[in-house]
């Protein structure tokens, strides 16, 4: 059994079943093995995976690399987009890869007048050399790879909502260390809780209560 079809068995497990895009991201995984010269799925933390979409593609990243985000070796900037790009944490290398603007195109064109287009993309991914899949770019992040990753142990208290900060994410605005959401950053809003919404509450946390014992 080839390593693309050990990964793809492992993304299919995971996932449920196998598509295409699992393909792509475990075809991506393996591309980054040989232009970093990482041996992969890494059991460390050298290689720093960000990728432009979460789904079945990140998936086929997973496996492939052995990035995670529990061991924050995995990022998702969402910018629906089926890329990704590989630093080497190490090295300071980096490049993202991307599909080839006539990939699906390709792919269809060699089912031999298969008129089911997903399955045609699902073995044509397999099949295709790099160069047809995928298009590559090297790049340099934006923020420094150590900002990136950080430190563990490292807290911080924001001083507007009083809330933990870890990973050095914390920004400082008029002299005070604080969060990103206190900074602008928000993507929820605090909604206001009503005294029925509180007599709610308590009578729910009564009736477990009553029933269960707590865990410290």
């Amino acid at each position: 059994m080839t390593a693309m079809q050990i990964f793809l068995d492992a993304s299919a497990e995971r996932h449920g079943h196998l598509c295409p895009r699992q393909v792509i991201g475990v075809r991506m995984g393996m591309l980054a093995a040989k232009l970093l010269d990482i041996r992969m799925p890494q059991k460390g933390k050298r290689l720093l995976t960000i990728v432009e979409t979460d789904g079945c593609f990140a998936d086929g990243i997973e496996v492939s690399t052995g990035c995670s985000i529990g061991h924050r070796t995995l990022r998702i900037r969402d910018f629906g987009k089926v890329a990704a790009t590989f630093a080497d944490t190490k090295s300071g290398k980096a490049f993202r890869a991307a599909p080839h603007r006539l990939a699906r195109q390709t792919a269809i064109g060699r089912a031999n007048g298969d008129d089911k287009h997903w399955e045609a993309m699902l073995q044509g991914y397999q099949a295709m050399s790099d160069e047809e899949l995928l298009t590559v770019q090297s790049v340099q992040l934006t923020a420094d790879i150590k900002a990136i990753v950080s430190h563990a142990g490292i807290r911080t208290l924001c001083e507007i909502c009083q809330e933990e900060i870890i990973n050095e994410r914390e920004v400082t605005r008029n002299g005070q260390q604080i969060c990103l959401y206190c900074a602008g950053e928000q993507y929820y809003d605090v909604e206001r809780v009503s005294s029925a919404d509180v007599a709610r509450s308590k009578s729910i946390g009564h009736m477990f209560g009553s029933n269960s014992k707590q865990k410290p």
